[in-house]
């Protein structure tokens, strides 16, 4: 599903991954690593937001060679979503699902599980840390990627928001099969799901936890 190698990245003089092969198949992965580590790093080069050295392929589609093709591939929830203020959230929603072929349906279901409706027409600089993390998730659900990367996604919203992402994730992973990569301070059991598999980025590279 996820193939990536060779992928380096260093900001300036200061290496940060060398990361040779890794593979992911179809499924639910948990990555794990201390502050600085990077894991955020690693989630950005994937989604294709930030450059680096390597290739990065998703069924084979290369972000070096078919980048447009291979980003459509992929969604990405920063832990700390940041918009342009004056935009508000169905500005946003319009512009990315426009991009990726998302139905009203599809839209109005993500709004009403992760309970943004009545902000949509506000502007997101008068959002609360919450509410802008729940619109970085569902920009990320919409559509049909193939691969949902979510830095932090339990930080910020409520018991009940996260009960409801979960839901989302479960019903993205049954329906459509698509394949989840996370990244969470806390340990994996708390939020009761069942991931196939955890690593942790450690020295620069991905090993297993």
């Amino acid at each position: 599903m996820l193939h990536i190698s060779h992928l380096n990245k260093s900001y300036g003089q200061l290496p940060v991954l060398d990361i040779r092969e890794f593979h992911l198949s179809q499924g639910l992965y948990w990555m794990k690593g201390p502050n600085g580590a990077g894991k955020s790093t690693f989630f950005k080069c994937i989604s294709g937001t930030i450059p680096f050295k390597g290739d990065c392929q998703i069924d084979e589609v290369s972000i070096k060679e078919q980048p447009v093709e291979y980003r459509s591939k992929v969604s990405y929830c920063e832990a700390e979503p940041e918009f342009p203020e004056f935009l508000t959230q169905k500005d946003l929603i319009a512009f990315v699902a426009k991009a990726r072929n998302a139905s009203q349906k599809q839209i109005d279901h993500l709004q009403e599980v992760l309970g943004t409706v009545d902000y949509q027409t506000q502007p997101v600089g008068t959002y609360s840390s919450g509410m802008l993390k729940k619109t970085g998730l569902l920009l990320a659900f919409l559509g049909e990627p193939k691969l949902i990367v979510l830095d932090e996604p339990f930080t910020a919203i409520d018991h009940n928001s996260v009960d409801n992402l979960i839901q989302l994730v479960d019903e993205y992973r049954s329906e459509s099969g698509t394949t989840f990569l996370v990244s969470s301070h806390i340990d994996s059991g708390h939020y009761h799901l069942s991931f196939d598999h955890v690593y942790k980025i450690e020295n620069k590279e991905i090993k297993e936890a």
